[in-house]
């Protein structure tokens, strides 16, 4: 039985803390891969500008490149119409067996707002969720502010705190500042290469 586990994200760009993320979940729960996912159409960001789709996947391919458990699928990005995770999982499920074990990796604000996402009554049988503690965010904190049936399908994600954002990066580019040691090597020098984030904050 494959335990796979799934990250999504716009990867705009894709950092370290994605990648230490995705390692301390492989190790922890005994995942035997974990698949980067960049959206195709973002639901939640589709009033905000985001990096065209083909700059986002070869910056996820460029920075799981060195981890043979790492892979980055297009599905989201080839499907037409908005990216759901609802359907991303079930595609994952067709694909790789229905026996499959799905551990979906979000961050603690994320998992708060899992109610509001797109057929969410769904994801809990479909998944188990990983969560990554941030500050003033965790399993308690979710206890208390979601139903009892979402919260059973929640694993907490021990984690070394690496506090890194893609919108931060985006804007000390913006600013012309360095990002290096933020991002791996080659993503940064990719972004330099197509000067991905000159000159813009509107993200």
């Amino acid at each position: 039985m494959l335990r796979l586990g799934v990250m999504g994200g716009t990867f705009d760009p894709l950092h370290w803390a994605h990648l230490v993320m995705a390692e301390e979940a492989k190790n922890a729960f005994g995942l035997q891969k974990v698949l980067f996912i960049p959206t195709g159409q973002p639901p939640h960001k589709s009033d905000l500008s985001v990096s065209d789709a083909e700059h986002r996947y070869a910056m996820a391919l460029l920075g799981t490149a060195q981890n043979p458990a790492f892979e980055v699928s297009r599905i989201e990005i080839e499907r037409q119409g908005p990216s759901y995770t609802v359907d991303t999982i079930k595609t994952l499920k067709h694909f790789y067996g229905e026996s499959t074990d799905i551990f979906f990796l979000v961050g603690a604000d994320e998992a708060l707002d899992i109610v509001n996402w797109h057929e969410a009554d769904q994801l809990p049988n479909l998944a188990t969720f990983l969560v990554a503690p941030r500050p003033g965010f965790g399993l308690a904190e979710l206890e208390s502010r979601l139903p009892a049936h979402f919260t059973a399908s929640m694993k907490l994600l021990s984690m070394p705190p690496v506090d890194i954002s893609s919108i931060d990066l985006r804007a000390r580019m913006a600013e012309g500042k360095s990002i290096k040691y933020l991002v791996p090597e080659s993503v940064e020098a990719y972004i330099l290469k197509h000067r991905l984030y000159a000159e813009r904050d509107d993200k």
